[in-house]
């Protein structure tokens, strides 16, 4: 396994990276990316065992439901990279469907899998095509590059061209995984592509965008601080990809199963976190009421006890999706889709209102708050000290501490970029609602219906 000083040293490998407009030579070192590369390194330096036999939790394949639950608590206190590995479970799920039409997909997938734990590497999913015009197939763009497709192959391998979006943590990862974004039709073949590629491979440009604290005092984001990561669109410049880091290659019957089991397990990660975030956001809630000294006005324990109920819920499905769990073709534990599904779209449906009951019950100042830094300026502190106080014994520490977590968890760019990824992650909602509606045991309901309007049997 990798400490976190080994992880940041292999970073520095002469990738194409792009910041604000300018060449990033060495994400480390950069103010921003590197704030994030050692938010990674933590996460490494945490789950350390010495010996040549020690391997990263994240790579253990869920064979019981212990073990499933297990993986979800450890996504959830570590960096958002260890999430990521769900496209390597969507690989590993797939991998019996893909090798009815190639026999060596699932040796590839499993050996690249098995090089990736012994590496202790991580991955970013690349999933998403620039797209075009979005009411066209691929093959109808009016540039065929809109989504990644193969140029040219030899006996070595193939050659990709086009761009991912959305890639969460491209930039400070090892391992690039390029699927299919949905399922191709016949004569999109050169569309039906799945491989992995190393960040640093010739042709492979990262475009970044990054969301860290950029200025101010350090307390004023104390939540981007511990879990920034950049996103970037990675273009693929006619890369060289060996056929044995090719999982996929030409089979659009099943270029949308990868797709599909990413889902699941995106999912899944997806009502986990959630679970959690709406552990934070009542806490908050509920602290900043008794702060500003309104924690037993009615309708703040009305908004308070929505934002319970909201935790509770998603909570409920993730227990529902792990008590649900299946067992796959390949032994893998899969959680349950329907109570998955619904876990996701529920949390991300309703976020938005939670948020505002927050912002409601907190009050304008977590927009307006002052900066640690004038709290701390002799010319301004005492000020700040005499107004910001808030209920008895409630220091104007303790309460700017409060709106600024608020602001960067809800408010500010951080907090945007994260209200946005919760809809979004996973699919989407639609996608969540759609599978949730297939999983569901319509038969059953429809059954009980009727036996509603049977007649009594005198």
């Amino acid at each position: 396994m990798m400490t976190g000083t080994q992880y940041l040293a292999s970073l520095q490998d002469g990738r194409t990276v792009f910041l604000d407009g300018a060449r990033v030579h060495d994400v480390t070192t950069d103010a921003g990316l590197g704030q994030s590369a050692r938010i990674v390194a933590r996460g490494y330096d945490a789950l350390h065992r010495p010996g040549p036999d020690a391997r990263n939790p994240v790579f253990t394949i869920p064979r019981t439901a212990e073990e499933l639950r297990a993986r979800c608590e450890l996504l959830t206190k570590h960096d958002v990279t260890l999430s990521l590995s769900a496209v390597a479970m969507a690989l590993l799920t797939s991998s019996t469907e893909l090798t009815h039409a190639d026999p060596a997909a699932g040796e590839r997938i499993q050996h690249w899998f098995d090089d990736c734990a012994t590496r202790d590497v991580r991955f970013a999913e690349l999933i998403t095509d620039a797209k075009g015009d979005r009411m066209l197939a691929p093959s109808q763009q009016d540039d065929p590059d809109l989504y990644v497709r193969v140029v040219d192959r030899d006996s070595t391998g193939v050659v990709i061209r086009g761009a991912k979006f959305h890639t969460t943590a491209g930039p400070i990862v090892h391992e690039l995984v390029v699927l299919p974004t949905k399922r191709m039709k016949p004569g999109e073949e050169q569309y039906a592509i799945a491989c992995a590629v190393p960040a640093d491979t010739p042709g492979v440009i990262q475009i970044t965008s990054s969301h860290h604290a950029r200025h101010g005092h350090p307390r004023d984001k104390p939540i981007s601080a511990k879990l920034a990561i950049p996103d970037s669109m990675v273009v693929f410049d006619d890369v060289h990809v060996p056929y044995e880091r090719v999982f996929l290659d030409g089979d659009v019957a099943r270029s949308a199963v990868i797709a599909h089991s990413l889902g699941l397990w995106e999912r899944l990660s997806g009502v986990a976190h959630m679970a959690h975030l709406g552990d934070q956001l009542a806490g908050m809630a509920q602290l900043v009421a008794e702060a500003n000294g309104t924690a037993g006005i009615s309708h703040i324990k009305d908004k308070i006890a929505d934002i319970v109920i909201y935790a509770t819920m998603t909570h409920a499905c993730l227990e529902a999706a792990l008590a649900n769990s299946e067992v796959g073709a390949d032994g893998m534990l899969l959680p349950s889709e329907l109570y998955t599904n619904a876990g996701k779209l529920h949390a991300a449906n309703h976020y938005a209102v939670m948020v505002r009951h927050l912002h409601d019950i907190a009050g304008g100042t977590i927009a307006t708050a002052p900066s640690f830094a004038d709290l701390a300026n002799p010319e301004t502190g005492a000020f700040v000290e005499k107004y910001l106080r808030g209920a008895k014994g409630v220091s104007a520490d303790e309460r700017l501490a409060l709106f600024h977590a608020i602001r960067n968890m809800t408010a500010d760019e951080w907090g945007g970029r994260e209200a946005v990824s919760w809809l979004q992650s996973g699919g989407g909602l639609f996608a969540q609602r759609t599978v949730t509606r297939n999983h569901y045991d319509m038969a059953h309901a429809k059954a009980t219906a009727r036996a509603l309007m049977e007649p009594i049997d005198d």
